[in-house]
């Protein structure tokens, strides 16, 4: 975990913030879309399949505590605790099961090497509720550093010359209905919230 945290006026004043490698911010948002326009992206895009199949919902019984970093889905057992560690330029997703559960995913601007990206991680965590009823899903985090298309196509799948998406204003409605569309969910079930860098704990 990085030493101290940016500013928030500082991730705000630039619209977007660069993702962290193992959890450092060192990139900004606009520096590495504009690599990625020059065909420089971050080399995470070597691993742009890993990770790409969503889980099936696990028969395994849940863990009570679960920590959940940058491109993961994970799930406690009712009554549970997840911890989101470092949450600065990401966003959390998580899926409050009627049975009592907690599903979470760590959705990160850019992909860390092994992990889901941002376009893969809705799919995953669809996969893991599977069937099971949900009664809300909430999104929490950067929220101004996010466009909705993020979660549909992924900063790293934009081609040399492309243009990428770059969020003007926070755009939380947009960010609901682009969760509840990769969920299968109904919208009105998801709530979407800017709260400050740090760890994030849900129970």
């Amino acid at each position: 975990m990085p030493a101290h945290h940016p500013p928030r006026p500082a991730r705000r004043a630039a619209a977007t913030r660069g993702r962290r490698i193992t959890g450092v911010c060192a990139v900004a948002l606009p520096t590495a879309l504009l690599a990625l326009q020059l065909g420089l992206g971050p080399a995470a895009q070597a691993h742009e399949g890993v990770g790409a199949g969503p889980r099936a919902a696990s028969s395994v019984a849940a863990p009570d505590k679960a920590t959940i970093s940058e491109g993961q889905v994970e799930e406690v057992a009712p009554g549970g605790v997840i911890t989101y560690p470092s949450v600065t330029s990401c966003l959390t997703v998580t899926v409050r099961l009627r049975e009592g559960g907690l599903v979470g995913a760590h959705a990160s601007l850019f992909q860390v090497p092994g992990e889901l990206r941002s376009d893969q991680i809705l799919a995953a965590l669809k996969g893991r509720v599977g069937d099971r009823a949900v009664a809300s899903v909430e999104v929490r985090g950067a929220v101004g550093a996010w466009h909705p298309s993020y979660f549909a196509k992924a900063i790293e799948s934009y081609g040399e010359g492309e243009q990428v998406p770059v969020p003007t204003v926070p755009d939380p409605d947009g960010i609901a209905r682009a969760v509840s569309e990769g969920l299968g969910t109904a919208p009105g079930l998801v709530s979407v919230e800017d709260v400050p860098d740090g760890d994030q704990v849900v129970s």
